[in-house]
């Protein structure tokens, strides 16, 4: 991969990041800050829909994140043909 290959593939890493963690940041401090009020108005098992997102909410959110990531990455790797276990071989 040369240099403008290897910045492409960083800046498209970087948007997915930053895209995955404003989605979690909105998640994190809209539902369980700011909208809370509201949401308490819906139950779910008997508990606040706001208190759930305080408390779950945003973990739960984060591990979606994270396995979109790496769904995403694997896309983005193998557009770019890296092959991680070629990687740790020739750096072995």
């Amino acid at each position: 991969m040369d240099a403008t290959q290897r910045r492409e593939y960083w800046r498209r890493n970087l948007r997915l990041m930053s895209v995955l963690l404003v989605i979690w940041a909105l998640v994190s401090f809209g539902a369980g800050i700011v909208f809370v009020e509201p949401l308490n108005n819906i139950e779910i098992l008997g508990f606040p829909l706001g208190f759930w997102f305080a408390q779950q909410g945003s973990i739960v959110t984060f591990v979606i994140l994270i396995a979109v990531y790496v769904w995403r990455m694997d896309k983005l790797d193998a557009e770019y043909g890296i092959d991680e276990y070629e990687e740790e071989v020739h750096h072995s």
